[in-house]
């Protein structure tokens, strides 16, 4: 079998893996990044970098070259529920290089990360490589176990990273305790052509019985349809049609190019999950990101709670790793550093699925109004709140760790 040894091996190749990859490359440390998948390329995954992204990139004196990458901006979002307009982010004034939420597919997000971290010699990213087990070492965690098209291999390492997602098997096999806070809905994800004259803003509409988030894609629009958890069979039994007539219900300039949905399978799932890991790490072994803390896409924070965890993570381990003095209390440091934000964030997304899209999609026959602390935030002194916590979150991270 073959055998590769390094400092750091990252199991996914997802926003997280990716960035905490490059951070240690780029402070001299030597990584092996595993990527399950021959290439970056799937639809439908998170597409919203947020400022603090952005202000990262510009900390990394790389901010202009990513912006040259193809994307649509959005500077302020809003949400229709029932006959209720709310603002719930507005960012053109906060303190930041870019005012705005950048929405690019998030394969082009991947390669260019992947791009720079490649110029490092310490980075090593191994595609088509996919972690399915642990190796122990006198119960401690030395690294992994993977498949790749040739046959096993073993990767081993000082310190390995956990970033396999939200159905993470790393996390499974190290026998971490999950705390499942429960979503109300699911969601399917399709396209739909976009005219000229369309809206330019996300577009977030709440009815009875149904919501739907249209995200400007410039030359489409990248629609998700939210629904009751676990309905999804029973949305496709009623058939196209029906979903058709829902989706032109809720946002009748759609009507006229529906009929490019012709088949399910251009229609995709996401079975919306929250929970979280009471304890992230044990010797030799941290999770971060989805595999750490699965977010529902309520305000699209998920790449960017997983940038920042790798952000976090690479300032705390970097000089340890390149020192050889990773201890328990190193990685304890990591999670206390990133739970607190992880919590708060996930409070507020479970307030908005009770309050909002939970009554919403119960289908009681009353149309839904907006919460008295949404409407609340709409006044002058409050407004600000909601677009910087989107924006920035609870915990913004900045670039601390060194460039070797």
């Amino acid at each position: 079998m073959t055998e590769i040894q390094t400092t750091c091996c990252i199991a996914g190749g997802g926003p997280a893996g990716m960035m905490l990859g490059f951070l240690l490359a780029r402070a001299g440390v030597p990584v092996v990044v595993l990527e399950k998948h021959e290439d970056f390329l799937r639809d439908f995954r998170g597409d919203t970098v947020h400022p603090s992204t952005l202000e990262m990139m510009h900390e990394l004196g790389l901010l202009n070259e990513f912006l040259k990458i193809p994307h649509s901006t959005v500077r302020e979002m809003s949400l229709q529920i029932g006959d209720d307009h709310l603002v719930v982010g507005h960012f053109e004034h906060l303190p930041v290089q870019c005012q705005f939420v950048a929405l690019m597919p998030q394969w082009d997000f991947l390669d260019f990360i992947a791009d720079h971290a490649m110029r490092y010699p310490d980075f090593d990213l191994q595609m088509r490589t996919e972690a399915t087990d642990l190796l122990l070492d006198d119960g401690r965690v030395a690294g992994v176990r993977a498949t790749t098209p040739d046959g096993q291999i073993e990767i081993r390492a000082d310190l390995t990273v956990a970033c396999d997602g939200r159905h993470s098997t790393l996390r499974g096999r190290a026998g971490f305790s999950v705390e499942n806070l429960r979503a109300p809905m699911d969601v399917m994800w399709f396209r739909v052509p976009r005219n000229n004259n369309d809206p330019s803003d996300v577009v977030a509409h709440v009815e009875t019985g149904r919501m739907l988030v249209m995200l400007n894609r410039n030359d489409y629009w990248q629609c998700a349809y939210v629904i009751p958890k676990g309905s999804a069979d029973e949305v496709k039994h009623a058939g196209l049609d029906k979903f058709r007539n829902s989706v032109g219900d809720i946002s009748p300039f759609l009507r006229d190019r529906l009929d490019e949905i012709d088949d399910w399978d251009k229609v995709k799932l996401l079975t919306v999950e929250v929970d979280r890991l009471r304890r992230w790490y044990r010797a030799g072994l941290i999770c971060i990101g989805d595999a750490a803390h699965a977010m529902s896409p309520i305000g699209g924070v998920g790449i960017n709670l997983a940038v920042q965890d790798a952000v976090a993570a690479a300032n705390i381990l970097a000089e340890p790793l390149r020192r050889g003095t990773v201890t328990i209390d190193t990685l304890k440091a990591v999670q206390q550093r990133r739970e607190f934000p992880t919590r708060v964030t996930q409070r507020l997304q479970i307030m908005m699925q009770n309050n909002v899209i939970g009554p919403a999609l119960a289908n009681n026959g009353k149309r839904p109004r907006a919460p008295l602390f949404m409407k609340m935030m709409q006044w002058p002194l409050l407004q600000r709140i909601p677009g910087r916590l989107l924006a920035f979150g609870v915990r913004p991270e900045h670039i601390q760790s060194p460039a070797a």
